[in-house]
């Protein structure tokens, strides 16, 4: 039995060829088929040249496992999930590798209602039957037709913004030559017969899955250089970048400075809380105490939860949050059945630059001076166990605030630190925030302090 070690705790990513080929993409088709034996499934792939002969055999597995399949064509991460809780559908495979390089692709799976299939919820008993490669013959067939799911996908992304509020915006587009484009393409259409002021500058705006312009992950800081450029240079209210299957959206201000995940989180909990007070909103530990501030300002209701997409939407659904956000700039909403987009939380902060008339940077500015914030800074350590213990047992003396939701949270008052393991890699994620009007010190010296017991 060969071992698939392309599984990983949330979905599926290899190496192409030694790690993921059509072979394995279609026993995932085979065993999804087998285990959740839906009548249904949407199937989308994004950019990368390897997507569509690995969606070809994913559907081809599906197919043969007796499942029908609406293929959505080359498609965003978040327009699957769409397809998976707005038709009638049982589940939704999006084929992608989002922000891993050149050589990797990659697979997320949904069941209905875009529910995610995560290590914990049945993707470990696809790799089982994907290993043992031991597939029931069906009396059936599935089959597959083509679907445009795009029309219905930006009527949904409308309800978000009230049209008639948006004031004239001038923003840049840099889709990295990832999915983003078309929705974006189609947006600006609907904006234009809605007599919507936006004005959209496009920069890598193609899709070209030989990615010309570098792999679309703006959380790297030499990628950000050509969205920051072009808000300067067009004189723009606000830059928005995306990675490659845009789940995730990257934001700049008028001054092409790059906004930390952590803030939009804030940002967009007081979009909502504007809207409606006494609403959930459910953050990961990592970063809180801005977001606490804003939600407690706006009258809401702050949920903490682990880190991860599976764990968010999970808590998301049990409270009945409007809103869940992580400082990893991933963004969850309880009208999308609790699903992450990239495409919604730039929506909402053109609706809150319009509604509060006031710049991007003028609506954060506040927040960064008041709760400054480290961004995740990575180690590569063999013992992460070890090292935590470290830290923990170096400042017990100081009697911090202990908490565990994930990682280790130590709180000083005036500064604190969330330390934790990597799910995927032998990495040490540290993060560390101040309370400005309580710290005598700087950012920077607890970030040396902490980084010196790290690497001791």
């Amino acid at each position: 039995m060969t071992t698939l070690t392309c599984f990983k705790a949330y979905d599926i990513r290899g190496k192409l060829e030694t790690e993921l080929n059509e072979d394995i993409s279609y026993k995932v088709g085979r065993a999804y088929g087998q285990i959740y034996k839906p009548k249904t499934i949407v199937v989308g792939c994004d950019v990368r040249l390897s997507s569509q002969s690995l969606k070809e055999a994913l559907i081809q597995g599906l197919n043969d496992a007796g499942v029908n399949v609406l293929d959505l064509g080359m498609t965003g991460t978040e327009e699957v999930y769409f397809g998976a809780f707005h038709l009638d559908v049982q589940g939704g495979i999006e084929v992608t590798a989002s922000h891993n390089p050149m050589d990797y692709n990659g697979i997320k799976l949904v069941r209905e209602n875009a529910r995610p299939i995560s290590a914990d919820t049945g993707l470990k008993d696809i790799q089982k039957l994907a290993e043992e490669n031991n597939f029931e013959e069906v009396a059936q067939k599935g089959t597959t037709e083509s679907y445009n799911i795009l029309p219905e996908f930006v009527e949904h992304l409308l309800t978000y913004i009230q049209p008639e509020k948006i004031r004239p915006l001038k923003l840049v587009v840099n889709a990295g030559n990832g999915a983003a484009g078309h929705v974006i393409d189609a947006l600006e259409e609907k904006f234009k017969a809605l007599n919507i002021p936006v004005e959209f500058i496009k920069i890598h705006h193609e899709a070209d899955g030989t990615f010309p312009n570098g792999i679309p992950n703006p959380i790297l800081v030499e990628n950000r250089a050509s969205t920051s450029e072009a808000v300067i240079k067009h004189g723009a209210d606000m830059g928005i970048a995306w990675d490659g299957d845009f789940d995730r959206c990257f934001l700049f201000d008028e001054k092409g400075q790059f906004i930390e995940g952590y803030y939009i989180v804030g940002l967009l909990a007081q979009a909502f809380l504007i809207q409606k007070s006494g609403e959930k909103i459910v953050h990961d530990p990592r970063l809180v105490w801005n977001t606490l501030d804003i939600v407690e300002k706006y009258n809401g209701i702050a949920v903490q939860s682990k880190s991860g997409h599976a764990f968010i939407k999970q808590v998301m659904r049990e409270e009945n949050a409007v809103y869940g956000g992580e400082m990893s700039a991933h963004h969850y909403f309880r009208d999308f059945s609790y699903c992450d987009s990239g495409m919604i939380p730039w929506l909402l902060v053109s609706s809150l630059l319009s509604e509060t008339q006031q710049t991007l940077s003028s609506l954060v500015e506040n927040m960064i001076a008041k709760f400054p914030c480290s961004g995740e800074i990575n180690f590569k350590v063999s013992n992460t166990g070890t090292v935590i213990q470290r830290i923990f047992d170096h400042y017990a003396v100081q009697n911090p605030t202990i908490d565990k939701t994930d990682g280790v949270s130590l709180d000083f008052g005036a500064w604190r630190l969330n330390i934790r393991a990597s799910n995927t890699e032998p990495l040490l994620r540290l993060n560390i925030e101040l309370n400005a009007s309580a710290a005598g010190r700087s950012l920077q010296s607890y970030v040396d302090e902490v980084s010196a017991l790290i690497q001791a």
